[in-house]
């Protein structure tokens, strides 16, 4: 039970540091946003724009992460009686999973982001 505390614990707190992240992006970024959304860009289409680079960072970090796993993950499992094999499908839902939750993550600031006043942004200076 105290382990999955423990993993709940550090998925809250990468969460947070996550959005800490988007929320310093979409602030430096608010000109930009205000810009585009005077030129005529849709909510959808500036969320996605803010929520992608976020995707592309979680992707290269699974791509990374995936063959260190698989290494520690076999030369661990080798020290018990009852052999257990690693299959792939186990990182996909590990990949699926963190997508998910990065997106969930990010999407509330991006698409807060993309509905803000753009006269407020372009003002402030």
């Amino acid at each position: 039970m105290v382990h999955y505390a423990a993993c709940i614990l550090a998925i809250l707190i990468s969460c947070l540091g996550l959005f800490g992240l988007a929320t310093f992006s979409a602030e430096q970024r608010s000109k930009e946003i205000s810009i585009r959304k005077v030129l005529g860009a849709n909510v959808t289409g500036l969320a996605g724009l803010l929520s992608k680079e976020f995707l592309k960072l979680v992707v290269i970090a699974f791509i990374i992460a995936t063959p260190v796993a698989w290494w520690a993950m076999y030369k661990w499992l080798q020290g018990f009686a009852y052999k257990v094999t690693i299959s792939w499908w186990m990182f996909a839902i590990a990949a699926a999973a963190s997508v998910f939750i990065a997106l969930a993550t990010v999407s509330f600031q991006a698409i807060k982001a993309a509905v803000a006043n753009p006269v407020k942004a372009l003002k402030a200076e």
